[in-house]
């Protein structure tokens, strides 16, 4: 009898132990991909939100790659905008605020000026876009909107005392802007404390190849102290959320790998023990300890 008949016997004489072993290692796989599949489905989000409106660059404080920490003065867009190559300069807010009355936390609070291209690809399911003059007005995204329970010409509170109008709603196919909304500038910067202040610049250049990349780049670090200018790929995948979620993803793999082996092993261990009669008589009649170990380790090759 050829080991490979063998081994294959072997399994199927025991159909339960095998069939749950499979099952625990195919949910461990599947589990782990799966976490590692959100991790990079995170990225490949947040990344199409600067693609799909043709951002090449983000500027930013140097080492300020958390986003809302970053820092810069709203003055500084004006100068990147006179760079040569430079097709279309847009400072932006960003502040994450709770509505604890509908349980919902962490939702992003994007300031922008309303002529901003990154309001024009949005597709309007009602109402309007943000409008020169507008004051404590609010787009919501279609998700948020149906979360917080408002439609247009409704009010809600941003902030306690803070009441903002829904001018519009729209949506997205990012679900990151699905779930948030966009204000005027200059309304989040007085509520936040940070007038004349911006998070950071999203960039369209002329050309978008690398040499003309790295030489807007260093243009543009020359304008200030402390800033970087970075493609949107590199800004993305530097991102503090983006890191720790790409790192927890990866733990967690692990641990759910780790527990798969353990169940495999101690699996192979219960079947040995069971099977000392048999595999007494295996070596009895001649089989060497180096065969019997291949056999098992067979066994649970054949399992994983």
């Amino acid at each position: 009898m050829r080991m490979t008949t063998l081994v294959v016997r072997n399994i199927s004489r025991r159909r339960a132990r095998s069939l749950l072993t499979i099952t625990g290692v195919a949910v461990a796989v599947g589990a782990m991909v799966a976490v590692v599949g959100i991790a990079r489905g995170l990225e490949q989000s947040m990344l199409s939100l600067f693609r799909d409106r043709g951002v090449d660059l983000v500027v930013v404080r140097a080492g300020g790659l958390q986003g809302m920490n970053s820092v810069l003065d709203e003055k500084l867009g004006d100068r990147i905008r006179a760079l040569p190559g430079i097709r279309a300069v847009s400072g932006g807010l960003a502040q994450a605020i709770s509505f604890e009355d509908r349980d919902l936390f962490g939702v992003l609070v994007r300031g922008v000026p309303p002529d901003t291209f990154l309001l024009r690809d949005l597709r309007l399911l009602d109402g309007r876009r943000l409008e020169p003059g507008d004051g404590r007005k609010a787009v919501l995204g279609k998700v948020l909107a149906t979360n917080l329970g408002k439609k247009v010409g409704d009010t809600f509170d941003l902030v306690p005392h803070e009441p903002f109008e829904v001018v519009g709603v729209y949506e997205s196919l990012n679900v990151f802007e699905n779930g948030s909304m966009f204000v005027p500038l200059v309304e989040l910067q007085r509520i936040m404390g940070q007038v004349g202040e911006v998070n950071a610049f999203t960039v369209i250049t002329d050309r978008s190849d690398k040499r003309s990349l790295d030489e807007l780049r260093s243009q543009i670090k020359a304008l200030a102290p402390h800033i970087e200018a970075l493609p949107t790929r590199e800004y993305v995948e530097n991102t503090v959320q983006i890191r720790m979620a790409g790192a927890a993803a990866w733990l967690l793999s692990t641990i759910i790998l780790w527990v798969a082996m353990i169940l495999v092993a101690v699996t192979m261990l219960t079947a040995v023990f069971e099977r000392t009669r048999e595999l007494a008589v295996l070596r009895a009649i001649g089989w060497r300890r180096s065969t019997v170990m291949r056999l098992i380790l067979l066994e649970s090759v054949a399992l994983g």
